[in-house]
């Protein structure tokens, strides 16, 4: 509780500080923007964050993100109609997530290895599936008009009477999440893993089964999906750099949030609330008019002490 109230009080400095940096920051549609990013970095998270509950990491969500990006875009462009190029987007990253959970548990292979692995080979068959810049304008003529509609309700607040689409999202993904890891047997036996996967095992728990389990959650949700509203949203792609670095932030974010690199802790509401801090710390750059080119060194800088605070926080209340 003590972690959760000091990334909630990070979480309300930076929308204070956002509240008064500009008088475009508190208008409607600047809160729709920043929900839409919330939304959609709380699903890479909410993702990430179950995997590294569970005791794993996964460094190639960036590059499966920028796989499924290109990957449902060329579906489009070859007449594969919306629904069906999901499922199979879908499908493929679930494909990776148990090649993932099989090397790591049959092989006995470090999860750093294998997705450090992942983000270099996936980032590659991103560019060999489009030498060039790719996206929605580019589906076949009789499906643009039901990829826009699809895009509008997503993407739009306008389109849900003013909600943003992908916050949507991320609060069913966040209810999927509660219940698998607060309400079910399940989520116990992955806090077990996390915690100490020798005695998980020792006290019977199909160590193996949960842990690819918890890889493919985090494919799916992180990769495809997130794959998927990125091509939504930014309606091109360049298959080289689409999705860099979002292992980093989704990481960022789960940890800020409670979770434990060790495995054993977390919550979907500290996560949630270490998904807002990047998306409000970038809204504080551009309304504070900071200079873009210093907006990594804001962003680490203050993530980092925002980590330590909350740690001398923890300390000082533990």
């Amino acid at each position: 509780m003590t972690r959760f109230l000091g990334v909630f009080l990070l979480v309300a400095t930076l929308y204070v500080s956002l509240r008064f940096s500009n008088e475009n920051a508190t208008t409607l549609e600047a809160h729709q923007i920043l929900a839409n990013r919330l939304g959609f970095y709380g699903v890479l998270t909410l993702g990430v964050g179950l995997l590294i509950i569970s005791g794993g990491i996964d460094l190639s969500i960036g590059s499966v993100v920028g796989l499924s990006a290109v990957g449902f875009a060329v579906l489009l462009k070859r007449g594969v109609p919306p629904v069906p190029s999901v499922l199979i987007v879908l499908a493929g990253s679930a494909a990776i997530g148990l090649l993932h959970g099989l090397l790591i548990t049959g092989l006995n292979l470090q999860p750093f290895l294998v997705t450090l692995c992942g983000l270099f080979a996936y980032r590659g068959l991103a560019r060999q599936l489009s030498d060039k810049s790719i996206g929605l304008s580019d589906a076949a003529d009789s499906l643009q008009d039901q990829i826009y509609q699809i895009r509008d309700v997503i993407c739009e607040p306008a389109k849900l009477r003013g909600l943003p689409g992908q916050l949507m999202i991320m609060l069913v993904v966040a209810a999927l999440f509660a219940l698998i890891m607060h309400a079910s047997v399940y989520g116990r036996y992955l806090y077990a893993i996390g915690y100490n996967e020798k005695a998980a095992a020792y006290a019977g728990i199909p160590v193996k089964r949960y842990k690819i389990f918890a890889y493919v959650w985090c494919s799916v949700l992180a990769g495809g999906v997130g794959g998927i509203l990125e091509m939504l949203d930014v309606e091109t792609a360049t298959p080289s750099n689409v999705g860099t670095l979002y292992e980093l932030y989704a990481i960022t974010g789960a940890v800020i949030g409670g979770c434990s690199l060790r495995g054993g802790e977390g919550n979907v509401l500290g996560i949630l609330c270490g998904t807002a801090v990047l998306p409000l710390l970038r809204s504080n750059i551009v309304f504070w008019n900071l200079p873009n080119e210093a907006e990594y060194t804001i962003i680490g800088a203050a993530l980092l002490l925002g980590t330590i605070a909350d740690e001398l926080f923890k300390r000082r209340w533990r």
